[in-house]
């Protein structure tokens, strides 16, 4: 236990100390080998994705238990030395307690990061004083932790239909003022977006890739952490849904990728 223990401080300390060095992608693996392939390429630490990870159990986004994320977080802990953050979605409650103590589960599962969306499946986005509370509640809930976790508060406007960055800005830092550790507002779209939102804000920010923006573009905006969703996990169906056709039409030619599992299960 106390080597488990040291080890999650360790990741811990790494992953705080990448969010007050150079900016830094943080890749999505959909599962435990997808951890161990990232981690062989380089990358520094790793966040799960939501629809990435629904989509292993036959789920779309947002069907995945918070017992399942749990698990998910262990295995991927087990896999990798990585620092890992967690998609919590909205913390799995609309209760602000309830949130803070999905937070605490996944830390005990092996997380030092976690993010909370302001966006509720049935009751759409959160007022800002409702959004701000549930924040502060997970904030004052990692204090109790005896390593330092990351929390990343989420203003999920401009993929839900609100593209209103005067509104996510305002929402940004009020999240910042309620303790959150890094700000994020996924669907920003170009570049003057990306440093509206970072230029208003004091602590770092996460920005979700865009396949027309660089990371160059993307870090001069003003960016300290760039994440990916689930783009990967889709690049990686679409690669087998086009060989699979393939293979429906008799020409087997897709079939022979290959790729050094020895030195990716070596680390």
């Amino acid at each position: 236990m106390e080597v488990l223990v040291t080890r999650q401080h360790e990741k811990a300390a790494a992953f705080s100390a990448l969010h007050h060095g150079e900016a830094f992608v943080i890749p999505n693996p959909w599962d435990a080998g997808s951890a161990r392939m990232l981690e062989a390429l380089g990358f520094k630490a790793l966040a799960t994705t939501s629809a990435g990870f629904a989509f292993t159990l036959g789920h779309l986004d947002g069907e995945a238990t918070l017992d399942e994320v749990i698990a998910h977080v262990a295995a991927l802990d087990r896999a990798t030395t990585l620092p890992i953050s967690v998609d919590l979605e909205n913390g799995y409650s609309s209760d602000p307690l309830e949130a803070a103590t999905a937070v605490i589960k996944i830390a005990r599962a092996g997380a030092v990061g976690g993010s909370i969306e302001d966006y509720d499946p049935d009751a759409g986005i959160y007022d800002m004083h409702r959004a701000a509370e549930r924040i502060a509640a997970a904030a004052e809930a990692t204090r109790s932790l005896a390593f330092p976790f990351m929390l990343t508060a989420r203003a999920e406007n401009h993929i839900r239909g609100n593209p209103d960055l005067d509104d996510t800005i305002n929402r940004l830092q009020a999240y910042e003022q309620a303790g959150a550790d890094v700000l994020y507002a996924p669907g920003l779209k170009t570049v003057n977006e990306i440093r509206a939102v970072c230029e208003s804000l004091t602590r770092p920010v996460n920005v979700l890739a865009r396949a027309n923006l660089t990371f160059a573009e993307i870090v001069e905006a003003g960016a300290q952490r760039v994440s990916v969703g689930g783009a990967l996990t889709w690049v990686a169906v679409r690669a087998a849904m086009d060989a699979a056709r393939s293979i429906a039409e008799g020409d087997f030619s897709r079939l022979n990728a290959a790729v050094p599992l020895s030195t990716w299960f070596a680390v």
